[in-house]
């Protein structure tokens, strides 16, 4: 089975309604080019915007702008839509009437949604590893444990286009949880990423490939690519990676998108050809 997958890259502001519009330019067009999936970056709705609280919606509420833009992408488009991250005030699995159902300590959840092609949620996965350090460039510091609440569940969901297992950014630096998404059968693994350019530079393609590889799987990394304000600047070069490790297309800077085909069937073969899900000792 072959499917055309895209992984959009964007350089997003303050401003919800611009970076909306941006994004769904950038689906048409991959969408154009034959895209059955399309992955958008971490927090592509809102960067730099200030604290995220004010952007935070209810999963499933209907009037929620982010939700409304993925779901009518989705729709309009009859594509499976990853979308990056948004920020949520609730905890998945819960239900109104539970105490914890709300966050009440002005945190979110750095949350990626996946929509089906009727524009339907198909899943949630909710950002494990937080990215707190310390890195050599204008910002110096970075806190999101201070501005979100991390996730605790590995999420794998059957798709049109094959089983999609869930990441995000920081979380490809912790083998652990592609070798969990792999063990459950995950074909492709979805990285939307916020890389930082001097993190990027050093570690983004050898951690990609390098997670592709031991899990033979297609890797499909969209990240944001450019200069958000006077401190904040990000590494960009989306990429899609087969099973084999060879990067199928990639977009070095700025807005854009990279858009390969995936071939199941192929990759079926090379975890025949080299079992490594039965030779696996240890873990």
């Amino acid at each position: 089975m072959t499917n055309k997958v895209a992984a959009i890259q964007m350089v997003s502001t303050a401003s919800v309604d611009e970076n909306l519009a941006s994004a769904a330019r950038l689906i048409a067009a991959a969408v154009e080019q034959g895209a059955r999936l399309v992955l958008l970056p971490e927090v592509f709705a809102v960067l730099e915007g200030g604290t995220m609280r004010q952007y935070g919606e209810i999963e499933g509420d209907p009037a929620a702008p982010i939700q409304g833009f993925l779901s009518d992408q989705a729709r309009l488009h009859h594509v499976i839509v990853v979308g990056g991250t948004i920020p949520l005030i609730s905890r998945p699995g819960k239900s109104k009437a539970d105490a914890d159902f709300i966050i009440d300590d002005g945190r979110v959840r750095p949350a990626c949604l996946v929509f089906g092609e009727d524009g339907k949620q198909l899943a949630r996965y909710d950002k494990i590893h937080l990215f707190d350090v310390t890195v050599d460039d204008r910002q110096s510091q970075y806190s999101e444990s201070r501005s979100y609440e991390a996730g605790n569940e590995i999420v794998m969901v059957p798709t049109a286009v094959g089983k999609l297992g869930l990441s995000v950014c920081y979380d490809m630096r912790f083998p652990e949880l592609y070798r969990a998404l792999f063990k459950q059968g995950a074909e492709l693994v979805t990285v939307p990423a916020a890389f930082t350019k001097v993190t990027g530079q050093a570690h983004w393609e050898t951690l990609l490939r390098a997670r592709a590889i031991e899990n033979q799987c297609y890797v499909i990394a969209a990240g944001q690519g450019g200069q958000h304000s006077a401190t904040r600047e990000t590494w960009g070069h989306s990429m899609i990676i087969d099973p084999w490790g060879t990067i199928l297309d990639q977009v070095a800077e700025g807005e854009g998108f990279a858009i390969a085909e995936t071939n199941l069937d192929q990759l079926a073969d090379i975890r025949k050809r080299m079992p490594i899900a039965q030779q696996q000792k240890l873990g």
